[in-house]
């Protein structure tokens, strides 16, 4: 059982059945308009170090494990991660860097959080993203892949379940757009809108997951 909580914009946890919890590019609320993350993390990753995907000390226990722009392989505490070089633009990264996708295994399940991604990525990385139980797609544009790119690359590599990150909520002072705009593309799933922020990842199959913005 993997419990996934999502703590607004790119911030998701993981939380294993063990305690054991995994966060992926924390913020540190104010900066963005939204509350800090409720989550200290075992292990943090981060795809790459803009200001609201980089605040670490934010989630960070006194023996957290840290990878900051990890492109390789690792199994760190059980959990294995493999870190993939993507771009944050359509250049190669001479607009806005790089950027770090994650494919994480744990718990018996597989997810993949892809930061912010700017692009459509190689038939290499989409390999490695395929069939994954969980995809966490940016899909608010402006900064990203916008809401048409996100659904080319869900269509392409055709994960179990999808959960849109990195778009407009209440609060934000980024200008992306809604969540609403991707689910205009959606086809062969069904959209689970939530009252909460976390979810237990056992209970979805072909599920779009929107969870509640954090409270």
């Amino acid at each position: 059982m993997v419990t996934v909580t999502w703590h607004g914009h790119a911030c998701v946890s993981l939380t294993l059945p063990s305690g054991y919890t995994i966060v992926f590019d924390p913020h540190d609320g104010g900066s963005l308009g939204l509350k800090p993350p409720s989550v200290k993390g075992d292990l943090i990753l981060v795809t790459h170090t803009h200001f609201d995907h980089n605040a670490v000390e934010v989630v960070k226990k006194d023996k957290s494990r840290v990878l900051i722009e990890f492109a390789g392989e690792s199994r760190l505490d059980d959990v294995y991660v493999k870190g993939l070089l993507t771009y944050h633009d359509k250049a190669q990264g001479r607009r806005r860097g790089r950027n770090y996708v994650y494919v994480v295994r744990a718990g018996g399940f597989s997810v993949a959080h892809l930061g912010d991604l700017g692009h459509i990525p190689s038939q290499d990385v989409l390999n490695e993203l395929r069939g994954v139980d969980l995809l966490m797609p940016p899909v608010g544009g402006t900064f990203t892949i916008d809401a048409a790119e996100a659904w080319e690359i869900v269509s392409q590599v055709k994960p179990v379940n999808v959960m849109p990150i990195h778009y407009w909520v209440k609060g934000l002072n980024l200008p992306l757009a809604p969540v609403d705009d991707f689910l205009k593309h959606v086809k062969g799933y069904e959209v689970a809108r939530l009252d909460s922020n976390s979810f237990k990842l056992e209970d979805f199959k072909g599920k779009i997951i929107i969870p509640a913005p954090p409270s």
